[in-house]
Formats: structure tokens, C-alpha cells, sequence
């Protein structure tokens, strides 16, 4: 028993390794494009309703976060779907690897926003350019199995990080088309490389 569990394991560690030297082929334009007009769309009637100049920062906040939670679930069920289709028996595989990439990413922005809202509320201005710094490595961190493209999107969310922390730092208020703009324009153009590079919807 100890030599199949064994056996078992090294079998699990070679698939592991098979998935992190193969191109992940399960991220879908369709979803990633909708995130992305959708990000357009909420920064226009946030621009519209949002009283103060953005000095309501939990409204701000409620709203883009139901927004990031929306496009995540939109493209968590697409990847899912199509990552059953085009990886077949490593699909597991290349998920679980394709979320490694991103996890710490992610865990370092909510991270931060938790502590910007207990310790320092007043500099929540720059939680914009802050979660598109991290978001800009996240998706480094993921080019080495994407198309090599994807780095132009990397270098799309660093720009347009520091650029939202010098405009914010002049009025330091919330802008929503410092999320609108960025994270809209960013996720067309993951969508346009994926497409462009065959990643288009696999019968």
C-alpha cells in the first residue's frame, strides 16, 4: 500500500509539473470582455449618482467590489467550462496552477484594502492605483503560460497605477473612472490578445 501511495503521488507531482510548462489555454475572451464593459458601464453611472466628489468611500467601495465579485464568478464558470473542454484530463491541473499564478495577488489586495480601512482611512484615495499596481503583477506573474503578448496588459495596469496615484494624490478623492478606465480597457485587452492569439471559443 505504501509503494501505491507513493506511486500515486509521484504520478499527481508529474501532472502538476505537465501543467505548469503547458499553456493555459482555459481563460475565455467572452467572460474577460464582459468584465470589462461591465467596468466601463459602473464607472459611468457611478459618475452620475456619486455625490461628494467620491468622499463616500464605503458606497465606492460596495460597488466595486460587487463588481470584481460579479466579473470573478463570470469568468471562474467560462475557465471551468472551457478548461474541461481543452485540457481534458489535466484540467484540475492547469486550474489549480493558473489560480497559483494569481492567489497572491489577490490575498495581498484585500490584505491591504482591510488594513488602508482600519489604520489609515484617509489615504483610501489611492486604493485605485494600489489594487491596479497588484493587479499588474498578478498578470505577470501569469505570462509565462500565456501568450507573451499578455505582458503589454502587465505594463497597461502598472502605467495606469502610477498615473491614478499621482492624478488622486492632487484631490485625494475617488474617482470611478479610475477603476472604470483601467480595469475596463484592461480586460478588453486581455479579451482582444486571447482572441487574437486563439483562444477564441473552442467547439
Amino acid at each position: 500500500m505504501t509503494d501505491l501511495t507513493q506511486a500515486l503521488a509521484e504520478i499527481s507531482e508529474i501532472r502538476a509539473q505537465v501543467a505548469r510548462g503547458t499553456q493555459f489555454r482555459g481563460y475565455g475572451p467572452a467572460s474577460i470582455a464582459v468584465s470589462g464593459t461591465l467596468a466601463l458601464i459602473v464607472a459611468a453611472a457611478q459618475a452620475v449618482w456619486m455625490k461628494e466628489g467620491g468622499r463616500d468611500v464605503m458606497p465606492f467601495l460596495a460597488v466595486w467590489v460587487a463588481t470584481a465579485a460579479v466579473s470573478v464568478a463570470l469568468t471562474t464558470f467560462e475557465t471551468v467550462v472551457r478548461s474541461r473542454r481543452v485540457h481534458s484530463g489535466f484540467a484540475t491541473e492547469m486550474i489549480q496552477a493558473a489560480v497559483e499564478q494569481f492567489l497572491p495577488a489577490t490575498i495581498v489586495g484585500l490584505l491591504l484594502t482591510g488594513v488602508l480601512l482600519r489604520a489609515a482611512p484617509r489615504d483610501l484615495w489611492m486604493l485605485p492605483g494600489l489594487w491596479e499596481l497588484i493587479f499588474s503583477l498578478g498578470v505577470f506573474a501569469s505570462c509565462r503560460f500565456l501568450p507573451r503578448q499578455m505582458f503589454a496588459v502587465g505594463l497597461w495596469y502598472l502605467l495606469c497605477g502610477l498615473t491614478c496615484l499621482m492624478i488622486a494624490s492632487g484631490p485625494r478623492i475617488l474617482s470611478p473612472w479610475e477603476m472604470g478606465i483601467p480595469f475596463g480597457v484592461g480586460q478588453l485587452l486581455v479579451a482582444a490578445v486571447l482572441l487574437r492569439y486563439g483562444f477564441e471559443e473552442i467547439a
